[in-house]
């Protein structure tokens, strides 16, 4: 009488199931890893917007220490570094759309039909039939100049770094960080040391600009070298 043979086992069975290589901890990785190689300028620029669009608080007792003294172009680490994340959001952009094959439409301003609010000041109206006229605030500009100590050769780098800035447009509001008017104030509020017309009137926008800029950089060349450098002023 011959033996019989269990029946073999197929090999498929012999083997150890293998662990799917998608565990739930894996794709959290991969996902976390999509987010910040592709997302990181867009999430840089949707932080920038939202501090932009948050509630602005009234002036610190630093701020007002500030404007007592005449100091405009006080240190203030946080707006810097907003204005930072502003400029890195907008050359992530800008390196986006090259790799895309589009040209880039980019503008660092969106021209504002009313002025923004900020610091307990509400949105404000601009007259009617009013229009920005750059060429008009520049003649204002270099009339100020002598009023802060600068000579004729400031004027050239004054004018390109405002055009940078806001084409010298009074409304111009720049779509990463909030920053407002020809100085490009951030917040725009801040220029209320200057006038309580900051919102619509290009002359006290310009005076507060050169005070900030005497302030914190010595002259309109020495903000001009350091926005050459950093992007920002």
């Amino acid at each position: 009488m011959s033996e019989r043979r269990a029946p073999e086992t197929p090999r498929s069975a012999r083997r150890p199931a293998r662990s799917s290589r998608l565990t739930p901890k894996r794709v959290l990785g991969v996902g976390l890893a999509v987010v910040i190689v592709v997302g990181g300028g867009g999430f840089v620029a949707y932080r920038a917007v939202q501090n932009a669009d948050a509630p602005r608080t009234p002036l610190s007792l630093t701020d007002m220490g500030n404007i007592a003294s005449g100091d405009f172009g006080g240190s203030d680490p946080k707006t810097d570094a907003l204005k930072e994340a502003a400029v890195q959001a907008y050359r992530a952009d800008k390196l986006k759309d090259g790799r895309a094959g589009k040209p880039s439409g980019f503008d660092w301003v969106e021209v504002k039909k009313k002025a923004p609010g900020g610091g307990g000041f509400p949105p404000t109206n601009f007259p009617p039939g009013s229009t920005p006229s750059p060429g008009t605030n520049k003649a204002v500009a270099r009339t100020m100049l002598a009023s802060f100590g600068y000579g004729a050769d400031q004027w050239g780098c004054l004018e390109r770094l405002w055009q940078k800035e806001s084409g010298w447009n009074e409304r111009a509001m720049n779509r990463y960080s909030g920053a407002y008017g020809i100085p490009q104030s951030l917040p725009g509020s801040k220029m209320a040391s200057a006038g309580g017309d900051w919102q619509t009137n290009a002359a006290t926008q310009i005076k507060w600009g050169l005070g900030y800029i005497k302030g914190r950089y010595g002259s309109p060349c020495g903000a001009w070298g350091h926005s050459q450098s950093t992007g920002w002023y």
